[in-house]
């Protein structure tokens, strides 16, 4: 296949190896390279990391686009080798998010509860009627939203980094690793692999900027890389198994809404039991929601579907 493609496998993992140091050590180009004034504010400071995390991005997928041994170079080809489609768009919404809410399915049962407990105590406050009850918590909602939308942070992690990081470790480097001959299980290991590394810059931003102790920083980072190691697992299988950018996309803005899976809570049982049956249920739905049917109009009957395999990459 390394010949049929023109494309080895030492060379693919040398550019997506390449592609996860670009797009961390851009990140602090602004004063190494360019020998900007620091920032005066957070907002500046996170904007400044948008441009860069934005450059990033590009750099990567032109890089990919001239690597990748395609004799087609036209955008919307392109486009469809990266997953960056608007066919079968709601399927790629709506069964991905279902079956990641799953493993969530303690988290929520919690926040349901509360949210029964804060109508109750409402009610026996003699705060008003159901009707007025439900209408505070819209109003309560709307301005929670309204607020996350002028919120940089927010931006930064709804929007900027699941967008930016699926371009580059899932649209950039499964088509470069799937075309260099590895299996599409060591795609699924791998890439998440480099995903984490990535995630090592945090380890200087915590010990250094919140004053942390070196042992502490080392456990939250090495959670949070366990934690983007097997996220990252889901979210190539997610795009190997739908050819759809957004099924990852849409499961990583919502596990970065959620945070981390709440597997259990003193005084009630309800949130383990939930969170049991939830990874009971993702794991006995997680192939069959995920039949690259679903999401296509055909399969070519291709080893990997896509069409990244030597016998339909270069028609």
């Amino acid at each position: 296949m390394e010949q049929e493609t023109g494309l080895s496998k030492p060379v693919a993992v040398i550019a997506c190896a390449t592609m996860a140091f670009l797009y961390v050590a851009i990140l602090y180009a602004p004063t190494l390279i360019l020998r900007l004034p620091a920032p005066s504010s957070l907002k500046e400071f996170l904007i400044r990391r948008f441009i860069c995390a934005a450059i990033s991005s590009f750099m990567s997928l032109v890089f990919c686009a001239f690597l990748l041994p395609l004799r087609r170079r036209e955008a919307t080809y392109l486009f469809h080798v990266y997953g960056i489609r608007l066919d079968h768009l709601w399927q790629a919404v709506v069964f991905p998010l279902s079956l990641t809410c799953l493993m969530y399915a303690g988290s929520l049962v919690f926040k349901s509860l509360l949210l029964v407990d804060s109508w109750k105590e409402h009610m026996h406050l003699g705060e008003g009627n159901s009707l007025n009850c439900i209408k505070d918590i819209l109003q309560n909602f709307l301005a929670g939203l309204s607020s996350t939308a002028s919120n940089v942070l927010a931006w930064r992690t709804y929007v900027v980094a699941p967008l930016t990081e699926e371009l580059v470790f899932r649209a950039c480097m499964i088509p470069l690793l799937l075309c260099g001959g590895f299996e599409i299980y060591v795609v699924i290991l791998l890439c998440p692999i480099l995903f984490s590394l990535a995630h090592l810059n945090r380890w200087m931003e915590i010990y250094g900027r919140q004053n942390y102790s070196l042992l502490k920083a080392f456990m939250v980072v090495g959670l949070q890389l366990g934690y983007t190691l097997i996220f990252g697992s889901y979210a190539s299988f997610l795009f190997i198994r739908t050819g759809h950018l957004v099924a990852p996309l849409v499961a990583h803005i919502f596990c970065n809404f959620m945070g981390l899976p709440m597997l259990f809570v003193r005084r009630t049982g309800m949130v383990s039991l939930a969170f049991i049956a939830g990874t009971v249920a993702f794991m006995c739905l997680l192939c069959p929601v995920t039949q690259p049917h679903l999401y296509n109009d055909g399969t070519n009957d291709c080893e990997c579907w896509h069409g990244y395999c030597s016998s339909n990459l270069n028609s």
